[in-house]
């Protein structure tokens, strides 16, 4: 409906029609628009329509749990499924006509006590009067998509320019439940002493997330695990900063939000289109793959091995000296809020240690960077 034609080079930064590519030239191609999708939509209504008319039915909840109409004939007939028994999943149990065929009752989620409702309760004056404010709490597993609430009613104000910077400290202690800091805007700065669990920063969309170990903790920050899978899966835009080793598939999809941790995971940087990454410690098997935009920065320690990245779409390439300056800058940004140790090492021995970096850039991203620099040359020049 947006004019796809299957060529099935999602990956590869070739769309011929300008949908999955980041080259300026192919995006001039895209000539998909809402209308296009909406009239698919009618079709497929229109469609469902003319079968459950056939089947009998005026409502989808009508259908709902009537396994009787469904027809297996051709399915257990095809080579693939011939012998197949589904009779045990299609039965339908003999039961009251008083006993319902779907869910009809809502489900309690007990939003009514998440956290964040305590927070917009305390932080008024500064989401609504735009005031700087610190806020301290106590936080535990079950506490989820911290943020997200919080950063609901922030958009709903001031659409997606959010806040002024720092505008709304949260300082956390504990360990945090899934997805903290989950979709949170821009005005947001939400630090953890502790730990976070699967999808920290999912979704980030301009906020500030810290999370370093605590104080009076003995742990070596870059030989310990201090987040889950999945960190700023989604992420467009924001900060991270992450005291400690991350899990599998940091960063994954991560289209513009800058991030700092000491060690990943496998699947690292996985199918990641824009944003930067400094990574200070190890990296686990499968870096980078279906990486087509973006930049990420490694420190090449003793167990730095070439064969755990996926060379598939990008180059090896020695930092410049604007992307010394970067790296220096986003480790003292993330020793000023973390006080790495790691860190700390790094500036104290900036002139050797400088020299032990590698850029990853993605080869097709590198290409579309250049083509739009010469464009802009010929621009000014003309």
């Amino acid at each position: 409906a947006s004019g796809c034609v299957m060529m099935r080079a999602c990956h590869l930064n070739t769309c011929p029609v300008g949908i999955a590519t980041q080259d300026p030239e192919l995006r001039k191609n895209f000539k998909g628009k809402p209308e296009h999708v909406i009239n698919f939509m009618y079709f497929v209504a229109q469609e469902l329509r003319e079968i459950m008319a056939d089947l009998g039915f005026r409502t989808i909840n009508e259908m709902v749990g009537q396994s009787q109409k469904m027809d297996m004939v051709d399915a257990v007939k095809n080579y693939k499924t011939k012998g197949i028994n589904l009779s045990s999943i299609l039965h339908k149990p003999s039961v009251p006509k008083s006993y319902p065929l779907k869910n009809e009752s809502k489900q309690d989620h007990g939003l009514e006590n998440v956290l964040d409702f305590r927070i917009l309760q305390e932080a008024k004056f500064a989401i609504e009067k735009k005031v700087k404010m610190t806020l301290d709490y106590d936080i535990k597993n079950t506490d989820r998509t911290v943020g997200t609430i919080i950063s609901n009613e922030i958009s709903k104000l001031y659409g997606s320019k959010g806040l002024p910077d720092d505008t709304l400290k949260l300082n956390f202690k504990g360990s945090a439940g899934q997805s903290f800091g989950a979709f949170s805007t821009r005005g947001l700065t939400m630090v953890i002493e502790g730990n976070t669990n699967d999808y920290f920063g999912k979704g980030l969309s301009g906020s500030k997330i810290i999370v370093k170990i605590p104080k009076k903790s003995s742990l070596v920050s870059n030989e310990n695990i201090i987040t889950g899978n999945v960190a700023l899966y989604g992420a467009t835009s924001g900060e991270a900063y992450i005291n400690g080793i991350a899990g599998e598939r940091f960063c994954v999809r991560n289209s513009g939000a800058t991030a700092v941790v000491e060690g990943v995971g496998d699947h690292g940087c996985e199918y990641m289109t824009g944003g930067v990454v400094l990574i200070l410690g190890n990296v686990g098997r499968n870096f980078a793959a279906g990486m087509s935009g973006g930049i990420a920065y490694i420190y090449k320690n003793d167990s730095f091995e070439k064969n755990n990245f996926n060379s598939e779409m990008i180059e090896f390439e020695k930092p410049r000296t604007q992307d010394i300056d970067l790296i220096r800058k986003l480790t003292e940004n993330h020793f000023s809020y973390t006080s790495s140790r790691m860190a700390q090492h790094l500036l104290n021995n900036w002139k050797k240690e400088s020299k032990n970096f590698v850029k990853i850039m993605p080869t097709e991203y590198k290409l579309a960077l250049e083509k739009m620099a010469k464009q802009k040359i010929s621009e000014i020049i003309n």
